[in-house]
Protein backbone atom coordinates (compact mmCIF):
# COMPACT_ATOMS: atom_id res chain seq x y z
CA UNK A 1 0.00 0.00 0.00
CA UNK A 2 1.43 3.39 -0.99
CA UNK A 3 2.40 5.59 1.93
CA UNK A 4 1.21 9.19 2.16
CA UNK A 5 4.33 11.35 1.89
CA UNK A 6 2.82 14.79 2.48
CA UNK A 7 -0.24 16.56 3.83
CA UNK A 8 -2.08 16.52 0.50
CA UNK A 9 -1.58 12.76 0.21
CA UNK A 10 -2.93 12.38 3.75
CA UNK A 11 -6.08 14.27 2.82
CA UNK A 12 -6.61 12.19 -0.28
CA UNK A 13 -6.01 8.93 1.55
CA UNK A 14 -8.46 9.93 4.29
CA UNK A 15 -11.24 10.66 1.82
CA UNK A 16 -10.26 9.65 -1.74
CA UNK A 17 -11.98 11.32 -4.65
CA UNK A 18 -13.16 14.38 -2.71
CA UNK A 19 -11.73 17.90 -3.07
CA UNK A 20 -11.10 18.99 0.49
CA UNK A 21 -9.95 22.55 -0.13
CA UNK A 22 -7.99 22.50 3.13
CA UNK A 23 -4.27 23.20 3.36
CA UNK A 24 -1.99 21.95 6.10
CA UNK A 25 1.05 24.02 6.94
CA UNK A 26 3.79 23.48 9.47
CA UNK A 27 1.83 25.48 12.04
CA UNK A 28 -1.82 26.21 12.78
CA UNK A 29 -1.31 29.77 11.63
CA UNK A 30 -0.18 28.67 8.17
CA UNK A 31 -2.94 26.07 7.81
CA UNK A 32 -6.37 26.67 6.34
CA UNK A 33 -9.45 24.62 7.35
CA UNK A 34 -12.23 23.62 4.98
CA UNK A 35 -15.77 22.36 5.48
CA UNK A 36 -17.88 20.75 2.82
CA UNK A 37 -20.58 23.21 1.64
CA UNK A 38 -24.17 22.39 2.59
CA UNK A 39 -25.84 20.47 -0.18
CA UNK A 40 -29.10 21.95 -1.46
CA UNK A 41 -31.28 20.92 -4.37
CA UNK A 42 -31.09 23.57 -7.11
CA UNK A 43 -33.87 26.12 -7.45
CA UNK A 44 -36.85 24.65 -9.25
CA UNK A 45 -35.74 21.07 -8.66
CA UNK A 46 -38.79 18.80 -8.90
CA UNK A 47 -40.13 16.58 -6.17
CA UNK A 48 -39.65 12.92 -7.04
CA UNK A 49 -42.30 10.35 -6.09
CA UNK A 50 -41.80 6.69 -7.00
CA UNK A 51 -44.62 4.18 -6.48
CA UNK A 52 -43.60 0.55 -6.95
CA UNK A 53 -46.44 -1.98 -7.19
CA UNK A 54 -45.47 -5.64 -7.14
CA UNK A 55 -46.92 -8.31 -9.42
CA UNK A 56 -48.95 -6.10 -11.73
CA UNK A 57 -49.08 -5.95 -15.51
CA UNK A 58 -50.38 -3.79 -18.35
CA UNK A 59 -53.88 -5.24 -17.90
CA UNK A 60 -54.12 -3.71 -14.42
CA UNK A 61 -53.91 0.01 -15.30
CA UNK A 62 -56.35 2.14 -17.25
CA UNK A 63 -53.53 4.28 -18.65
CA UNK A 64 -52.17 1.20 -20.45
CA UNK A 65 -55.52 0.09 -21.85
CA UNK A 66 -57.00 -1.93 -19.00
CA UNK A 67 -60.77 -2.16 -18.61
CA UNK A 68 -60.23 -1.62 -14.88
CA UNK A 69 -60.77 2.02 -13.91
CA UNK A 70 -57.71 3.46 -12.16
CA UNK A 71 -58.32 7.23 -12.34
CA UNK A 72 -55.68 8.29 -9.81
CA UNK A 73 -52.93 6.18 -11.39
CA UNK A 74 -54.05 7.46 -14.81
CA UNK A 75 -53.78 11.06 -13.58
CA UNK A 76 -50.25 10.45 -12.33
CA UNK A 77 -49.29 8.90 -15.66
CA UNK A 78 -50.81 11.79 -17.60
CA UNK A 79 -48.66 14.31 -15.73
CA UNK A 80 -45.55 12.17 -15.42
CA UNK A 81 -43.34 9.96 -17.54
CA UNK A 82 -44.02 6.48 -18.84
CA UNK A 83 -40.89 4.53 -19.63
CA UNK A 84 -41.42 2.20 -22.57
CA UNK A 85 -37.96 0.62 -22.56
CA UNK A 86 -37.72 -0.32 -18.91
CA UNK A 87 -36.67 -3.94 -18.39
CA UNK A 88 -38.21 -5.51 -15.32
CA UNK A 89 -38.11 -8.99 -13.83
CA UNK A 90 -40.92 -11.20 -12.49
CA UNK A 91 -39.76 -10.94 -8.88
CA UNK A 92 -39.94 -8.07 -6.43
CA UNK A 93 -36.42 -8.01 -4.95
CA UNK A 94 -34.62 -7.80 -8.32
CA UNK A 95 -37.19 -5.35 -9.71
CA UNK A 96 -36.69 -3.02 -6.75
CA UNK A 97 -32.91 -3.27 -7.02
CA UNK A 98 -33.04 -2.45 -10.73
CA UNK A 99 -35.29 0.54 -10.15
CA UNK A 100 -33.18 1.96 -7.32
CA UNK A 101 -29.82 1.53 -9.05
CA UNK A 102 -30.63 1.73 -12.75
CA UNK A 103 -28.62 -1.46 -13.26
CA UNK A 104 -29.28 -5.07 -14.15
CA UNK A 105 -30.20 -6.67 -10.80
CA UNK A 106 -27.63 -9.45 -11.24
CA UNK A 107 -24.86 -6.84 -11.46
CA UNK A 108 -25.77 -5.50 -8.01
CA UNK A 109 -26.21 -8.89 -6.33
CA UNK A 110 -29.98 -9.17 -6.56
CA UNK A 111 -30.64 -11.85 -9.13
CA UNK A 112 -32.93 -13.67 -6.72
CA UNK A 113 -35.10 -13.09 -3.65
CA UNK A 114 -33.74 -12.44 -0.16
CA UNK A 115 -34.60 -15.88 1.19
CA UNK A 116 -31.24 -17.52 0.65
CA UNK A 117 -27.74 -17.01 -0.70
CA UNK A 118 -27.02 -19.74 -3.27
CA UNK A 119 -23.33 -18.84 -3.38
CA UNK A 120 -23.08 -17.64 -6.96
CA UNK A 121 -22.01 -14.22 -8.29
CA UNK A 122 -25.00 -11.93 -8.70
CA UNK A 123 -27.05 -13.68 -6.01
CA UNK A 124 -25.95 -12.23 -2.67
CA UNK A 125 -29.20 -12.82 -0.79
CA UNK A 126 -30.99 -9.91 -2.43
CA UNK A 127 -28.93 -7.16 -0.78
CA UNK A 128 -27.87 -4.37 -3.14
CA UNK A 129 -24.09 -4.18 -3.52
CA UNK A 130 -22.57 -1.48 -1.36
CA UNK A 131 -20.62 -0.12 -4.34
CA UNK A 132 -23.85 0.46 -6.31
CA UNK A 133 -25.30 3.95 -5.57
CA UNK A 134 -29.05 3.94 -5.04
CA UNK A 135 -31.53 6.58 -6.19
CA UNK A 136 -32.17 7.87 -2.63
CA UNK A 137 -28.42 8.04 -1.97
CA UNK A 138 -27.91 10.16 -5.07
CA UNK A 139 -30.90 12.38 -4.29
CA UNK A 140 -29.76 12.92 -0.71
CA UNK A 141 -26.28 13.80 -1.95
CA UNK A 142 -27.94 16.48 -4.10
CA UNK A 143 -29.74 18.02 -1.11
CA UNK A 144 -33.05 16.16 -1.18
CA UNK A 145 -34.90 14.78 1.84
CA UNK A 146 -35.70 11.11 1.23
CA UNK A 147 -38.53 8.97 2.61
CA UNK A 148 -39.80 5.44 2.05
CA UNK A 149 -42.84 3.54 3.27
CA UNK A 150 -44.20 0.03 2.74
CA UNK A 151 -42.32 -3.01 1.56
CA UNK A 152 -38.52 -3.12 1.35
CA UNK A 153 -37.45 -6.73 0.69
CA UNK A 154 -33.81 -5.95 -0.10
CA UNK A 155 -32.40 -7.13 3.20
CA UNK A 156 -31.39 -10.75 3.66
CA UNK A 157 -33.75 -12.71 5.91
CA UNK A 158 -30.97 -13.36 8.43
CA UNK A 159 -30.45 -9.59 8.74
CA UNK A 160 -34.11 -8.86 9.56
CA UNK A 161 -33.91 -8.67 13.33
CA UNK A 162 -33.13 -6.11 16.00
CA UNK A 163 -29.74 -7.74 16.65
CA UNK A 164 -28.63 -8.11 13.02
CA UNK A 165 -26.48 -5.97 10.77
CA UNK A 166 -28.35 -2.95 9.41
CA UNK A 167 -26.04 -2.44 6.44
CA UNK A 168 -28.82 -3.23 3.97
CA UNK A 169 -31.66 -1.53 5.84
CA UNK A 170 -33.37 1.45 4.14
CA UNK A 171 -31.69 4.18 6.21
CA UNK A 172 -28.26 2.78 5.37
CA UNK A 173 -29.13 2.82 1.66
CA UNK A 174 -30.12 6.46 1.40
CA UNK A 175 -33.45 7.12 3.12
CA UNK A 176 -33.79 9.67 5.92
CA UNK A 177 -36.96 7.97 7.20
CA UNK A 178 -38.56 4.57 6.65
CA UNK A 179 -41.79 3.02 7.88
CA UNK A 180 -42.88 -0.42 6.77
CA UNK A 181 -41.57 -3.98 6.76
CA UNK A 182 -38.30 -5.49 5.55
CA UNK A 183 -39.40 -8.96 4.53
CA UNK A 184 -41.23 -10.50 1.59
CA UNK A 185 -44.81 -10.13 2.78
CA UNK A 186 -46.93 -9.32 5.80
CA UNK A 187 -50.54 -9.30 6.96
CA UNK A 188 -52.72 -6.41 5.77
CA UNK A 189 -54.65 -6.19 9.03
CA UNK A 190 -52.05 -7.40 11.52
CA UNK A 191 -48.55 -6.86 10.08
CA UNK A 192 -45.66 -8.37 11.96
CA UNK A 193 -42.46 -6.58 12.92
CA UNK A 194 -43.06 -3.17 11.42
CA UNK A 195 -39.91 -1.08 11.21
CA UNK A 196 -39.72 2.63 11.97
CA UNK A 197 -36.42 4.22 11.07
CA UNK A 198 -33.69 1.86 12.23
CA UNK A 199 -35.68 0.01 14.87
CA UNK A 200 -38.62 -2.34 15.27
CA UNK A 201 -41.67 -0.09 15.70
CA UNK A 202 -42.84 0.29 19.28
CA UNK A 203 -46.43 -0.90 18.77
CA UNK A 204 -48.19 -2.85 21.52
CA UNK A 205 -51.58 -3.16 19.84
CA UNK A 206 -53.05 -2.13 16.50
CA UNK A 207 -56.49 -0.51 16.17
CA UNK A 208 -59.35 -2.89 15.33
CA UNK A 209 -59.95 -1.11 12.01
CA UNK A 210 -56.24 -1.12 11.11
CA UNK A 211 -55.30 -1.56 7.45
CA UNK A 212 -51.60 -1.29 6.57
CA UNK A 213 -52.04 0.50 3.22
CA UNK A 214 -53.97 3.27 4.95
CA UNK A 215 -51.28 3.44 7.63
CA UNK A 216 -48.50 3.81 5.06
CA UNK A 217 -50.47 6.37 3.09
CA UNK A 218 -51.02 8.46 6.22
CA UNK A 219 -47.34 8.21 7.08
CA UNK A 220 -46.36 9.25 3.53
CA UNK A 221 -48.54 12.35 3.76
CA UNK A 222 -47.04 13.16 7.17
CA UNK A 223 -43.50 12.89 5.79
CA UNK A 224 -44.32 15.10 2.82
CA UNK A 225 -45.89 17.76 5.02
Amino acid sequence: MKQAHNADDLLRSADPGRDHGATIGKTLGTSKPWWRPEQKAPAGAPNVVVILLDDLGFSDFGCFGSEIQTPHIDALAAHGLRFTGYTTVPMCTPARAAMMTGKNPHSVGCGWLTHNNPGYPGYQAGEISLDAPTLPELLREAGYATYAVGKWHNTADYHVSAAASRTAWPLQRGFDHFYGFLGAETHFFSPGQLIEGNDVADIDELPKDYYCTDDWTDRSIKYLR
